[in-house]
């Protein structure tokens, strides 16, 4: 499994910009120099909603770490906007507004669900965490009355939705999401993608996800 190190504290500074374009073009990627997906090429755009559907093992998540930094690109490239960005470090994709949520290990369990926000958000000036925190609390309506409970006590929908909202500190205007339905009954699955992610999509952020099932996508 891979895991992100969170090295590079400095400043974040907001942009009140348009969501980029996020493009693979011929992307050849894997494990142990063994390609997993092959001269794989897929885009989306402000306001859209792009899924990738397969069952396990088809190399979705082996896409989405290729696009993010977390795997390498053996092939192809990466393009945000016009720049090509293959191969750059995650945390350098989270400041050009690059938002990533993983299937699993997407939040700190022995936190509590404030504590996961402030995470989310340490890029940010320290003035502008409280502030932020309230303002995607309006996005998750039902997050704000747990701040203060433990995320490893919260059930599998109100998880998924602190993952994203962890994500959504630093105001991503392209939002990565690996099976976001994963583990999650289908009416709490519909109510994920129509709720939320169509929200966001609607606001004008990218939005790339990966899902199993054809009818949750």
């Amino acid at each position: 499994m891979s895991t992100l190190t969170l090295l590079d504290r400095q400043p974040f500074v907001e942009q009140s910009r348009p969501a980029p374009s996020l493009r693979a073009e011929g992307v050849t990627s894997g494990y142990g120099g063994v390609p997993v997906i092959r001269e794989v090429s897929i885009a989306v755009g402000p306001a859209e909603i792009v899924a990738v559907i397969g069952p396990n093992g088809a190399g979705k998540s082996t896409l989405l770490k290729s696009l993010v930094g977390i795997l390498r690109v053996t092939g192809g490239k990466v393009l945000l906007g016009d720049q090509d960005v293959t191969n750059r470090p995650p945390e350098e994709l989270a400041r050009r507004g690059v938002g990533y949520v993983p299937q699993v290990n997407d939040i700190f369990e022995p936190l509590t669900v404030l504590e996961n926000l402030e995470m989310g958000g340490y890029l940010l000036e320290s003035g502008r965490v409280r502030k932020r925190v309230e303002e995607v609390g309006q996005v998750f309506p039902a997050l704000p009355p747990m701040l203060k409970r433990r995320a490893d006590k919260l059930s599998g929908g109100e998880r998924k939705m602190l993952a994203i909202a962890r994500v959504l500190m630093l105001d991503p205007q392209v939002l990565i999401l690996d099976e976001p339905t994963a583990n999650l009954s289908p009416k709490l699955a519909d109510s994920l993608l129509r709720e939320h992610v169509k929200r966001l999509a609607g606001v004008g952020k990218a939005v790339l996800l990966v899902e199993q099932r054809a009818r949750a996508a």
